[in-house]
């Protein structure tokens, strides 16, 4: 596109299907999603911190990834709901560019903790012995705190970076929110340094942590195999089971919304990968850690029974 196309915009513009028969539905559904996913990450945080013997480094990361979770979900759908009910499908520039930042930074930090979950699995397994020792509150804490500095410096470059460019009149973003390779596709200006930047840190904080889970469940299932009975063997894969179904929905949706972006133009497609990873993940993390964890389900139980739950 030539240069007399360049234009300073100050809005961008969501491709989201939705036919006038259709708002109230839709409003109804993503409203009903967004408060099951609010609600349900603050009871497992809630529960997680109400209940000491469940003060271990595994329902530590089981609290964070559910407080991220919650951010993630909140930095999309309340904008949705809110063109939705003023039926525009235009958000400013500025809000823009900060949601695509905090929804990345969330993204990223959904990352970093699904792989120090795995860790915590496989330390647990693999050295049942040194657990206590290597995962001390402190070096959690220190892990989370790493993952947060990293996910904050490094989704602030692209921003910054992503700021610099020039965008073409009436820009279209075939998903409901601001992504960032979706919005450097928007680019009218040279975008190779930020391209080059997107996927160098897609593969440095994105796949290494992938990598280290699959190490991880290489290690720890071998370690299973090698027990003699098979209670022990069911009792070692379960604790390891919530982990494994967050980790294959997180990628799954992952991998399901960038290759339908990539291969097909469809909106109806987009849409529906692109909430399938920022709102069904989310909202679904809790229900799998609550359904599958016999001590999360107490945990619950005995904070909706206390007196100012009860009344």
């Amino acid at each position: 596109m030539g240069p007399g196309n360049k234009t300073s915009i100050s809005e961008f513009f969501f491709t989201f299907p939705i036919k006038q028969e259709q708002q109230l539905f839709i409003f109804g559904l993503f409203l009903g999603m967004y408060m099951v996913a609010v609600v349900g990450n603050f009871l497992i945080m809630l529960a997680t911190g109400a209940n000491s013997h469940l003060h271990t480094p595994m329902y530590f990361f089981v609290s964070n990834l559910s407080f991220v979770d919650l951010c993630l979900v909140s930095t999309t759908v309340p904008n949705l709901l809110v063109n939705i009910l003023t039926n525009s499908e235009a958000i400013p520039y500025a809000g823009c560019l900060t949601q695509m930042y905090f929804f990345s930074v969330f993204a990223c930090m959904d990352n970093f903790l699904l792989a120090l979950m795995a860790y915590d699995r496989f330390m647990a397994i693999c050295h049942p012995l040194r657990y206590a020792t290597i995962m001390s509150p402190q070096l959690c804490g220190l892990l989370v705190l790493l993952s947060w500095t990293i996910s904050l410096l490094d989704c602030l470059i692209q921003s910054l970076m992503a700021m610099q460019l020039s965008f073409c009149k009436d820009p279209d973003l075939p998903f409901f929110f601001c992504d960032l390779p979706q919005v450097l596709k928007l680019s009218c200006t040279e975008a190779l340094i930020n391209n080059i930047l997107v996927y160098f840190t897609t593969g440095l904080l994105g796949v290494l942590p992938f990598t280290g889970i699959l190490f991880s469940y290489t290690k720890i299932c071998s370690s299973i195999l090698r027990v003699p009975s098979p209670g022990g063997k069911y009792k070692a894969f379960s604790t390891c089971g919530s982990h494994l179904c967050v980790v294959a929905l997180f990628y799954g949706t992952v991998f399901g919304v960038y290759l339908s972006s990539s291969a097909t133009h469809s909106s109806w497609k987009n849409t529906v990968a692109s909430v399938m990873y920022a709102v069904i993940t989310p909202m679904l993390n809790p229900f799998i850690y609550s359904l599958r964890n016999k001590d999360i389900k107490g945990a619950l139980k005995r904070l909706m029974s206390r007196p100012t739950f009860s009344q």
